[in-house]
């Protein structure tokens, strides 16, 4: 069985990107993000309705970390701190070796291949420090470009589900990627 300890939070960084920890200061940003229907639509997720929620949702993250039952981090560029998107393995399977990742991107820094390096030194963390042996994706199949970015990293698609999950209202289908160690 894995046994993370994330006591000493993993700040990441890529060729452009700091991974870091969310803070109290990110909740505004956070919020912005978390309140807008069009960023959230494949996020089977409640819109944040106040700032509260969006602190709340940090705490959420902050018990997860202390638990070390999930680890996720404030996307940055490496020139401004201020906060651009989340990633991270928010579900830790840790007698199955296994943990399932997910994203946000702030549209403005949407197209510009940012998430594709988030996602990537997320994965070598998963594999190389956290010893995942396979990392998950759920995604909703009408999110073409989650799904584009899942296979441009080599995730496989391994099922489809028909409404698997309830939000907005209605039943949602969910497709599962998954990607394998190659250790």
């Amino acid at each position: 069985m894995l046994n993370p300890d994330f006591s000493s939070f993993p700040i990441l960084t890529t060729q452009r990107l700091v991974l870091r920890r969310f803070t109290d200061a990110d909740t505004a940003d956070l919020f912005e993000m978390r309140s807008d229907a069009n960023v959230m639509q494949y996020i089977g997720r409640p819109l944040c309705k106040t700032l509260d929620d969006a602190l709340g949702l940090i705490k959420v993250i902050d018990d997860l970390l202390a638990a070390n039952n999930g680890i996720t981090w404030c996307i940055c560029l490496k020139d401004d701190p201020k906060f651009i998107g989340s990633i991270g393995f928010w579900r830790i399977e840790k007698e199955n070796h296994r943990a399932e990742i997910g994203y946000l991107l702030n549209p403005a820094y949407q197209g510009q291949g940012l998430m594709q390096e988030a996602v990537q030194r997320v994965i070598d963390f998963g594999f190389n420090e956290l010893n995942f042996h396979s990392i998950q994706a759920n995604v909703s199949p009408h999110n073409k470009a989650s799904i584009k970015l899942l296979e441009c990293s080599n995730f496989i698609r391994e099922g489809y589900f028909k409404e698997s999950q309830y939000h907005n209202g209605r039943f949602e289908d969910t497709v599962i990627y998954a990607l394998l160690t190659k250790k």
